[in-house]
């Protein structure tokens, strides 16, 4: 991986998924925008619920970017294209309302933790 910082610390990895607005989505219907957007909502909650996915949710607020990114979520599968092949299956993706990236976010081992996960195993 390009890019890995030299630390003097452990890393912890993830995949960062970052979902922006997808091409189609303004010429859609309101009607079929509203169906995709329930069950992008769905596939999400499968993927959180099956441990593929840690957290997501949207995200607001003025970016310099023309198309802002509107959603974020964090996985630890070890692999960024296994998270992009499952992302690519969600039904508003897939219909052009969203387009959705997928990164390595590095941060300090044990950092970060996730309650609702834990809850739930």
């Amino acid at each position: 991986m390009a890019g890995v910082p030299q630390v003097d610390f452990a890393l912890d990895t993830y995949e960062c998924i970052v979902i922006y607005p997808g091409a189609a989505g303004r010429a859609l219907p309101p009607e079929t925008v509203q169906r995709l957007q329930a069950e992008h909502t769905e596939h999400m909650q499968a993927l959180q619920r099956s441990g593929i996915i840690l957290v997501a949710g949207s995200v607001d607020g003025p970016a310099r970017e023309p198309e802002p990114p509107i959603g974020f979520g964090l996985a630890r599968t070890g692999s960024v294209d296994d998270v992009r092949s499952v992302l690519e299956a969600d039904p508003a993706v897939q219909a052009g309302l969203y387009r959705v990236d997928v990164l390595t976010f590095l941060c300090p081992a044990g950092s970060l933790e996730f309650p609702l996960v834990k809850a739930e195993s």
